[in-house]
């Protein structure tokens, strides 16, 4: 008797080797009005967690419109319809927490800039008078 315990295949899921650093695109089902719909979430992983096992996670992060945003996909969760491998990363850590601030530094030092430009061309226009 052969079951089907989860609707996911879950020696493919298993077999995709998703690694922290990969940046990958998850697609979801989404259930709206009685229609099922995919969205497409794109991002870096961040983290993998618990393994290969029935609870394994995966950390994805993005910047949508200047803000970033993580979402935590379970690995074999049938909400999910597949997920695509884009790009392979080698990054010397397990888990790429740190992303998180370097992000917010970024973001800080451009808006440090705009500021400079701002305060510039306030003197040049002052000057000019």
């Amino acid at each position: 008797m052969n079951r089907v315990i989860s609707p996911v295949n879950t020696e493919e899921r298993a077999k995709l080797d998703l690694r922290s650093g990969d940046t990958i695109r998850v697609w979801q089902k989404i259930q709206e009005k009685g229609k099922v719909r995919l969205q497409a979430f794109e991002g870096l992983v961040l983290a993998r967690k618990h393994g290969t096992e029935a609870g394994a996670t995966l950390t994805v992060r993005r910047v949508a419109s200047g803000v970033g945003v993580e979402k935590i996909f379970p690995l074999y969760s049938p909400v999910i319809d597949k997920i695509e491998v884009l790009k392979r990363s080698k990054v010397r850590r397990a888990k790429l927490y740190h992303i998180r601030e370097k992000a917010a530094k970024e973001i800080s030092r451009q808006m440090r800039n705009l500021r400079m430009e701002k305060e510039v061309k306030e003197e040049v226009a002052a000057k000019t008078e």
